[in-house]
Formats: structure tokens, sequence, C-alpha cells
């Protein structure tokens, strides 16, 4: 008889080991190897009885007709463009956030979207009981009588529940960590649970036609839990952000083979659940108060939707051998090379002072065209020069000192003009390269009530906010 092989699997990454060590070699972690036999699970060797020959598959040329995917709209704005259209017929989506985010929210008021219209919803909650589930759509006014409802952890009962009648439009699974399936040998919330499950859910998905939404934990660092493949097997993934102190919810897209990625929906959170923000703009905007030093308005992009946001800094002298550097909503590191370019080319100091700057409103910049606004607001602390009110700020800066022109310029400038912003300061070309004409005609074809101030040095721009400033102050 042959021996039983063994194998180690990490349960933080899913790397495979073919002994047990104390340290996963591939993630660092420590005591996370768990042994699972070779003869089962995903991935496994078959026997030798149930090898066959694969038959051909038919080749199709490349230069074919394609048809667009059919949609299946959710009734909600904001997930649809996220989803890029609405749901797909037979796809998957992963959903990820921090717990108490609003996942459970937003994806019972989708179900309950999808139902009135008349396709039928399936519901399997292996986190909550089903009174619990009630309360919530009870209380988001989300109460159904197509919604299908059932609190379950294993998936060879889901999915006989599911044959047993018809296939519903939406097969939702919150979530994907507490189901276990009879194939392996491990606990549930493993690596290779977690891929099985996930398997075995979209095998069944994509057979029938049902569109399949698995919700998922986040880890401390913000990362899906769980084998990062279940991210390659979904067809999108999507995540749910939003800071504890703030009402308001971002829907984040970093994954979809039907639609654009990097694009957002806007919700806010109320007591009747989540409410959907048509201007986020506006919202980012509110609060600002306009005769503050340190504060520019940055004109953003998320996928293809403009974004306003302000951006807030203080530059403060500092009494520690090495000065602060913090950072909420940016990333640090650029904030580091922003601050070298000032010291080096435009010669303002910044070296003995500590340095904060913030995103307002809980929002996070993943693009480096916002070099310009948080330029223009660090300078502007450290001189105590308020900003001009109805100026907005976008460009990249490079490490010579010059500016460089980003994308989407046009959609940039039409987001600030429809808020009211009669001023933009932005890099050289960046309108002429839009527009693929002169610089005469490119200002021409820009909006009629926005005056463009092209820069093509940072040091023109500290030079126009330190030229408000005292003598004091300067330096």
């Amino acid at each position: 008889m042959a021996k039983t092989k063994s194998q180690f699997v990490c349960q933080s990454c899913g790397n495979v080991a073919p002994r047990w060590s104390g340290r996963c070699e591939a993630c660092g972690e420590w005591n996370t190897l768990v042994e699972e036999r070779g003869e089962s699970g995903v991935g496994a060797a078959p026997g030798a009885s149930r090898m066959k020959t694969g038959h051909a598959v038919e080749l199709v040329a490349l230069a074919g007709d394609t048809q667009e995917a059919p949609r299946l709209a959710s009734g909600i704005a904001e997930l649809d463009r996220v989803t890029g259209g609405g749901f797909v017929p037979g796809s998957a989506l992963l959903v990820g956030g921090d717990p108490g985010i609003g996942k459970s929210t937003l994806l019972t008021q989708a179900a309950a979207a999808l139902a009135k219209g008349g396709h039928p919803v399936v519901y399997v909650s292996g986190e909550e009981a089903v009174a619990q589930v009630r309360l919530r759509a009870r209380r988001l006014s989300a109460v159904e009588e197509n919604i299908g409802l059932a609190a379950e952890t294993s998936v060879e009962n889901i999915l006989a529940t599911l044959k047993a009648g018809q296939p519903p439009a939406l097969l939702i699974i919150d979530s994907i960590q507490t189901l276990w399936t009879d194939t392996v040998e491990s606990a549930p919330g493993s690596v290779t649970q977690v891929r099985a499950s996930a398997q075995a859910l979209i095998r069944y998905a994509k057979r029938h036609g049902t569109i399949l939404v698995l919700v998922g934990h986040v880890t401390k660092d913000g990362q899906i839990a769980g084998p990062r493949v279940v991210e390659h097997m979904v067809d999108a993934v999507l995540y749910f952000e939003g800071e504890g102190g703030h009402h308001f919810r971002i829907l984040r897209t970093v994954k979809n083979r039907f639609g654009p990625t990097d694009e957002i929906g806007v919700f806010e959170m109320s007591d009747g659940g989540l409410k959907e923000v048509e201007n986020p703009s506006e919202l980012f905007l509110g609060e600002r108060n306009a005769n503050a030093p340190g504060a520019a308005v940055f004109a953003g992009m998320e996928g293809t939707r403009p974004v306003l946001v302000e951006i807030q800094a203080l530059v403060a002298p500092s009494s520690l051998a090495t000065p602060r550097r913090a950072v909420v909503g940016w990333d640090s590191s650029r904030l580091a090379m922003v601050l070298a370019v000032l010291e080096a080319h435009c010669g303002v100091r910044l070296g003995q002072h500590d340095v904060y700057l913030n995103v307002a409103g809980g929002y996070r910049i993943m693009e480096p065209a916002a070099d310009l606004a948080v330029s223009a607001a660090l300078i502007s602390s450290l001189a105590g020069v308020a900003l001009p009110v109805q100026s907005v700020y976008f460009g990249e800066i490079s490490l010579s000192g010059a500016t460089r022109p980003v994308s989407h310029a046009s959609a940039r400038l039409k987001e600030a003009e429809k808020l009211g912003f009669g001023r933009a300061i932005l890099p050289s070309g960046s309108t002429a390269r839009k527009n693929g004409r002169d610089g005469a005609k490119a200002k021409a074809a820009a909006p009629s009530g926005l005056e463009l101030v092209e820069i093509s040095e940072l040091a023109d721009l500290a030079g126009r906010i330190l030229a408000k400033a005292k003598p004091a102050q300067q330096g």
C-alpha cells in the first residue's frame, strides 16, 4: 500500500512546504503551517484510476465579432457605476472591508432592489442568525418576499438547497471565511477551505448564470484575508472603505473583468442605511475653511469620475532632532519626495519643521497628480498665507522641479467649473496635450468661466505664494 503523502500549507499566505517548520519561508509568519493530506483538497494529484485523455477544443479566430456582456442593474446607481454598469450574469464578485463598515448593509439593500424588480435572490449568512438578518432588513426598509434567507456554513448544504429550486439571479455569501466543505480536511477559514469553498460556488454560478457576491474579511493591513488566489478566481474585487469618525463610505473597485478599474462609488451612512452621494466633491468640500493657510483644493480623478477634495497641511517649527512627518490619506514616501524638491529647487526650508498632511473627509488619494496641490498647501502653511479661495490645483512634479501634465485634464477642469471655481493652476501643456493643438487654441477650448494658470517649474508656484507673505514669515 502506497504511503499517504502530506504537505504543509501556510494559513497566512497559502505557501506549500514539504515539511513542517515553525516559520513560513514565504511570508515569515510563525506557527501558520498546517498539515494536509496530499490526496485531498484543491490542487491535489489525481489518482491513477481517474486519469483520462483530454479531448481537443475548438479554436476560434481572435478577430471574430463580439457582443457586449449583458447587464443586470442593481437599482443602486453608485453600485452600478463601480461594477461597470450593473452585474453580469454568471460573474463572481468579492467585496472586502473592515468589520462594521457597511458591507452587509449595502448587499442587503442591493438584494432588496433586485428582488423588487422581480429577480429571485438568495442571501446566505454564515455569521448571523436569520433573526438578525431580518432585523437589519426591517431597519433598512429592505424587506422583500422574493429574497430567500438561510444561515448555513456547509458548502454542500448550500449547493443542495440551490439545486432543489430555480437558480437565483443573485447569490450573496456572507462571508466566505465562515464556509467549509467536506472535500478538504482543515478548519473553516483556513487557506484550503476558503479556496475550495469559493471554487465550488463559482463553478455553480458560471454553470447556472447566477451572480455570486462573496463577502471577505480584511486583515489589519487592509488586504482581504485568506489566499490571494481567490481574488484571481473572481471577476471583480471591490473594497468598501471609510473612517469610523466620518459618515461617508467609498466603494472602490480594484479589479473588474467587465468594466473599468479604480472606479469609486460614494455612500453616506445614516440611520436608515446607506444613501447615494451623487456629487462627492460637494461632500468633501462641505466643511472647508476658506481663510485658513495650508489648505489647497485638489482636482483628482477616480476612474472616470472627477473628484475635488481639500488637502490640508500644517508646518510648524520642531523641537526635535528629527522633525515629525505625519500623513493621512496620501503616500508618505511621495510627501518626502515633494519636501526634498521644495528644499533643493525652491529654497523652501522645511528641514527644521514638523510637517502634518491630511486629506479632508478621510478620503485617500492614489494618484501622483496631487503633487502640485500638496506643494501649494505646504508653502501656504509655512508662509502663513491663505491660498485663493476659487483656485484648484493638479499636476505631477519631477525630481528636477519641473511640472508634468496629467491625464483627464479637461474632466478635472469641467468639474471645477461646475462647482464654481474660477481659476486652475496646472502644468504647462496640460490642455494642449489633451486637445492635440497649440496652446492658444487649447486655452480657448477650456471652460469659458475658468482662468488657466500654467506653470512649468515648481519654483514659479512657490514664488507666487511667497510673494504675498510678510518678510518675517518667509523661509
